[in-house]
């Protein structure tokens, strides 16, 4: 008895410190970046869907794509919402990523100070515009699309890659003449600016811009907390698409600090309507349709023209290899 009694203190922090890694381990981590096109991320976390499925989930901002990839081949992230650009890029240099499900179709919008006098994209021959960085999903689809079907080519412009909110405030204090801006910070820019959306591409040539990422070693070591992180997201999107507004009322704070963006012609205006219309320009799907899948492979095409994907032996890189549906399959979407 004197015996247990002595050694009892030691069994109960021998058991604490086994159990203390398990349960760290239960904290599932997700990137995003501020953008609406993570959208349903933000909503998950804030409107406590993850919680919901059994998930404690730690929210991780990133500035950019490639950053946010480089974690999830590392091992900091479990998922992250990015663009699939990112997956394809660097499982080209053997990274074994798996694009797990769709998140947003893509909204890109070329707008332009109201002085340059442009008027379409041809026009922009010759000014500075500021986008995304080299290598990102916009870059890749404004140069490989945008510009190439204006007759236009990289060099006939001054590209900056910078953040969207950089971007929003070059436009302001007159830096670039144009910009290729996600949202809200294009129904920012409309508001806060004398500027004018000339062009979205969602509306010529729709593409699914972000989807969920994962490796195939948290896929296979994690794969219920996964598809639990996918579950929630499924219901941020169905909170997005049919009830905005109280969307918004959720998320309108990691893009607006203030409660009311002072604009140039219609006062002040409270930051959850212009984030509740910045949500109703969006598509939201957690779907990856067969007409997804082949555009996604349009893109990897088109980096491969643009050199910025480059696989081993050559040949053309097959995005099926990267993308795994058991989810999909699974909840019958």
């Amino acid at each position: 008895m004197k015996l247990s009694r002595f050694l009892a203190p030691f069994l109960v922090a021998a058991v604490a410190l086994t159990a203390g890694p398990a349960f760290a381990a239960d904290k599932f981590k997700v990137g995003y970046l501020r953008v609406m096109d993570d959208a349903q991320a933000i909503a998950a976390y804030e409107g406590g869907f993850y919680k919901k499925h059994g998930l404690d989930v730690e929210l991780v901002e990133f500035k950019s794509g490639t950053d946010l990839i480089k974690a999830i081949v590392g091992g900091q992230l479990d998922t992250g919402v990015l663009g699939f650009t990112n997956a394809a890029s660097w499982s080209s240099k053997g990274a074994d990523l798996k694009v797990i499900s769709g998140a947003q179709h893509g909204f890109h919008a070329v707008v332009v100070r109201d002085e340059t006098g442009i008027k379409d994209v041809a026009g922009l021959k010759g000014h500075t515009l500021a986008s995304q960085k080299e290598g990102s999903t916009a870059d890749t689809v404004l140069r490989g699309v945008v510009l190439k079907n204006a007759g236009l080519k990289p060099d006939d412009l001054t590209i900056m890659g910078v953040s969207p909110q950089v971007a929003v405030q070059s436009l302001v204090g007159k830096r670039v003449d144009a910009a290729f801006l996600f949202e809200p910070q294009a129904s920012i820019a409309k508001l806060i600016a004398p500027v004018t959306q000339i062009y979205e591409i969602g509306e010529v040539w729709p593409f699914p811009c972000m989807v969920v990422i994962t490796s195939g070693n948290t896929l296979k070591s994690r794969k219920d907390d996964v598809w639990k992180s996918l579950d929630a997201q499924r219901e941020a999107i169905d909170l997005l698409q049919n009830k905005p507004q109280e969307a918004a009322k959720l998320i309108s704070s990691y893009f607006v600090a203030e409660p009311t963006i002072k604009t140039l012609k219609h006062g002040e205006v409270p930051r959850d309507d212009v984030i509740t219309a910045a949500i109703k320009s969006q598509t939201f799907s957690p779907i990856l349709t067969d007409k997804e899948q082949a555009r996604m492979q349009e893109i990897a095409d088109i980096m491969q023209e643009q050199g910025a994907l480059k696989t081993k032996d050559g040949k053309p890189f097959n995005v099926s290899d990267i993308i795994d549906l058991e989810w999909q399959k699974a909840r019958k979407l």
